[in-house]
């Protein structure tokens, strides 16, 4: 793909160089600054001066004038002319002679050590292994001997320093340090003239074409090899670049970077070392001659002079970028950064970076564009400025200068594609969501947020809450209006939560709950409203939005007092006590309230569990009271009652007592009854009234379930004795469910009662078979607890006895006696081993202290072993 690269812009016109004589030709050029020395096959060296200059439209042109010419006196055509500058000198080859000249008036110089004979071609090092910046090195292709010899040139001598042979009779020649890239007759090779070392590199008939060996760089030579190729190789005899495909006959080359120019009989051609690709072709007749000089590219026809001056890379680079040649413009670019400042460099590749990724955009090739705008560090807001009114009214963002793009705005870019619209929103979505959380947004993070907010309302995009729920610095002034646009209540108050505007926030979701303003986001929207307000720090706002919230839903709207975190200060408007008084008008949050208080939290205060106790009783009596009579509601708030009164021992029992007279509620007069331990008053109405034997039995269970045995005892005694009673007024029928109840009491719970007792009270007709269960439970019972008494006994003896045992061991070792130590109780002395101690460890007569035992009970002597001596 073609690419302007280079102008061919003329340097020394024909009739400046030889005027009106046709046979004069070019043979050679060498420039050296602005200096260009030209010598021509009638044996002159002429010698210009060039001078750059711009025109009128901005191009690069030059002007030569002729300062000198001069006839070297051979009659032979001037073949190679080489420029030292560092010397003043100029190295001419004529007639196989290399002369040195003065660089100024190009006479030769005096000595006649100034000069080199029998050569057929040489070369100077570019990269000169000498040190002294005062002498030259040169590589001299001898004429006829198949050597190539070494001269140091100085400013009146020329000195030979090393010959080295060569296989063939060498044609061309360059020199790099130490190294030596040699065209032979049949071959390329690369030559080490210090160390002798050779590396063939590829065949080539130079009779056939003309061979090219052309130093590029450190180390690294340009080749013409066969079948049109240009061939890269360094000095170790190896590629490190593809090839270029030039033409089969080129006559000439030199590389410009990252370009390879090449001259053949017709045209130039300039071919790209980065894809090696054609770039560019020029129609140039007649020449022959095609060399750079310090990155200037000169080539002559045989009559005139050109310069072949490169455009600035950067415009290349526009020139491809405005073609969409993206890739090829990245390519150049980054080949470019070797000629380029650092600095420099990174502004330039930065941009170009950008461009490309807009170019991209354009064409929705978004993952190469989104690659192109992060390592190009592209403001972001470039991006968002091409979407209408995405950036905040009171942005002061204006676009780069020259523009980075040629779009007016997303509607220009997408010509009425709404599809494309889409796609591109969507693309956006996803780079500003990127770019926030990286340093792409630093210094613009209102605009991105912003923008990013009004994309996700538009869309309908489940990440807005996210956005608004986390650290945002979108703009209230522009993001307010758009949400209320988009009907985003609920964000919207997010957004107002967020600017610390709570109240305003509680208004817009209030309504929204009302259904004053439609908003779907969030269906539970009251309970949000709720949760919020039982975290709100503002006690002003949740007053003043609670009775909205108790109004809307009593059992949801109290959850703003039960879910507040409890404080250590309890006191002030948010005390429970506050709390129950403001909720008094709204009796399912009164009573939800003090559940939280009293089951929840477990807050042993009277006044708490009586009031509870008192809104539990209501409601089961206004249950009862309608018509029909809701079972199933019924049952469960009496079993709320009743699990609270007989869990609880805060309330005020005389207080329901009073409020339970006159009611149906039997079971629950029976319990508070047993909180005031009239257990016979209790067990007369469950058993007399209700007739609910079963609960009477769990009565019992229940009152007893924290007392000592005895107490549960005295409470089943009592039940029997309800039982069994022969004055209780008893409905004709019934006697016989009481003896049955009586029976089972006494089966199921033999070992709680006394069995003696029981016997006592039980009618003298009962048979032992109706008793039997009873009677094995109670003697099992009674057996069980004299064994467990008996091995409770003895486990206290044996661990009495092991406390004395290690007492004595503690006390010490044993005690002695003898036939001459006498007891000290009897003064007598001792006959056999066998005594006792008394305290302090004095041993006497076994007898002797059992007879003091006798005397005195609480004076007991201690054992312990003794020896006789």
């Amino acid at each position: 793909m073609s690419v302007k690269a280079f102008e061919l812009v003329p340097a020394v016109e024909r009739e400046l160089l030889m005027g009106d004589k046709a046979r004069i030709n070019i043979e050679c050029i060498e420039c050296c600054g602005k200096h260009l020395y030209v010598g021509t096959n009638d044996c002159f060296i002429h010698h210009f001066l060039l001078e750059e200059h711009t025109t009128p439209k901005g191009k690069l042109a030059f002007s030569a004038e002729k300062l000198l010419h001069k006839y070297l006196g051979l009659k032979k055509p001037v073949n190679e002319l080489k420029a030292a500058s560092a010397l003043d000198r100029l190295m001419v080859l004529c007639d196989n002679t290399v002369t040195v000249v003065d660089m100024v008036n190009l006479e030769a110089v005096a000595s006649g050590g100034a000069r080199i004979k029998g050569v057929l071609s040489f070369c100077v090092n570019e990269n000169p292994v000498n040190g002294d910046p005062f002498c030259v090195e040169m590589a001299v292709i001898a004429a006829k001997r198949r050597t190539v010899q070494i001269y140091m040139v100085y400013e009146d001598r020329v000195q030979m320093v090393k010959e080295v042979s060569t296989p063939e009779q060498p044609c061309a020649i360059c020199l790099d340090g130490y190294f030596l890239c040699l065209a032979l007759s049949t071959q390329y090779m690369i030559l080490n003239y210090n160390t002798g070392a050779s590396q063939d590199l590829f065949p080539y008939d130079s009779e056939e074409k003309k061979p090219i060996v052309k130093r590029i760089g450190r180390e690294e030579f340009l080749l013409a090899a066969p079948g049109g190729l240009g061939m890269f190789a360094t000095a170790d005899g190896i590629s490190q670049r593809a090839p270029v495909n030039w033409s089969e006959s080129v006559i000439g080359a030199a590389v410009c970077f990252p370009y390879v120019v090449a001259l053949d009989e017709g045209f130039i051609t300039v071919h790209s070392m980065l894809d090696q690709q054609l770039k560019q072709t020029l129609s140039f007749r007649d020449g022959h001659i095609l060399q750079d000089f310090e990155g200037k590219v000169v080539l002559a026809s045989t009559k005139a002079v050109y310069v072949l001056v490169p455009l600035p890379l950067e415009r290349q680079i526009q020139d491809l970028l405005a073609g969409r040649r993206v890739e090829e413009a990245l390519t150049l670019a980054e080949g470019a950064q070797r000629n380029i400042p650092k600095d420099k460099f990174q502004i330039m590749y930065r941009r170009i970076l950008q461009q490309a990724g807009f170019i991209q955009f354009g064409q929705l090739q978004f993952l190469e564009a989104k690659e192109h705008f992060r390592k190009g560090q592209l403001d972001v807001r470039e991006l968002i400025s091409l979407y209408p009114l995405l950036l905040p009214s009171s942005s002061s963002f204006t676009r780069c200068h020259p523009p980075l793009h040629e779009f007016a705005d997303l509607n220009h870019l997408a010509q009425g594609d709404q599809e494309k619209v889409q796609r591109c929103k969507l693309f956006l979505i996803s780079y500003l969501r990127e770019a926030r959380s990286t340093e792409g947004a630093n210094g613009c993070r209102e605009d991105v947020d912003t923008a990013l907010l009004k994309l996700y309302a538009e869309a309908n995009h489940e990440s807005l809450l996210d956005l608004l729920a986390s650290d945002n610095a979108c703009l209230l002034a522009d993001s307010a209006p758009w949400l209320e646009k988009h009907r985003k209540y609920f964000a919207l108050g997010l957004l107002y939560r967020y600017n610390g505007q709570d109240d305003t926030a509680l208004q817009l979701w209030a309504r929204v709950v009302d259904g004053e303003l439609q908003d779907s986001t969030r269906s539970d929207l009251f309970e949000y409203v709720v949760d919020f307000l039982s975290f709100c720090s503002n006690l002003d706002l949740v007053w003043k939005y609670a009775e909205w919230a108790l109004q809307k839903d009593q059992k949801v709207g109290v959850q703003i007092f039960t879910r507040r975190a409890v404080t250590e200060d309890q006191t002030g408007q948010m005390s429970p006590d506050a709390i129950i008084k403001y909720l008094h008008p709204y009796q399912e949050a009164t009573l939800l309230y003090l559940e939280h208080q009293v089951l929840d939290r477990k807050v042993q205060k009277e006044k708490f569990h009586t009031h509870l106790a008192v809104l539990y009783l209501e409601k089961v009596l206004s249950l009862l009271s309608q018509s029909p009579v809701p079972d199933r509601e019924v049952t469960e708030a009496r079993e709320q009652l009743q699990n609270l009164l007989k869990e609880s021992s805060l309330y005020r029992v005389q207080l329901l007592l009073g409020k339970l007279e006159n009611t149906e509620l039997l079971l629950e007069r029976a319990t508070l009854h047993g909180k005031l331990e009239e257990h016979d008053k209790a067990l007369n109405i469950l058993v007399h009234q209700l007739k609910d034997f079963p609960a009477a039995e769990h009565y019992c269970l229940w009152a007893s379930a924290s007392q000592e045995p005895s107490y549960r005892q005295r409470l089943f005694h009592l039940l029997l004795g309800v039982y069994l009673d022969p004055e209780a007024a008893i409905a004709p029928g019934d006697e016989h469910a009481h003896t049955v109840a009586a029976v089972d009491l006494l089966n199921r719970h033999a070992g709680a009662f006394d069995a003696l007792s029981v016997l006592t009270l039980l009618p003298e007709a009962w048979s032992l078979e109706l008793l039997r269960p009873f009677l094995s439970g109670a003697l099992r019972s009674a057996m069980h607890a004299r064994r467990t008494s008996q091995v409770a006994l003895g486990l206290a003896r044996a661990e009495n006895l092991l406390l004395k045992h290690d007492r004595l061991k503690y006390r010490g070792g044993p005690v002695l006696v003898s036939e001459k130590k006498g007891c000290q109780l009897c003064h007598n002395t001792f006959t056999e081993p066998d005594c006792v101690c008394l305290p302090g460890g004095v041993p006497v007569h076994t007898h002797c202290a059992a007879q003091r035992a006798r005397n005195s009970p609480r004076k007991q002597p201690s054992t312990t072993p003794s020896n006789h001596t």
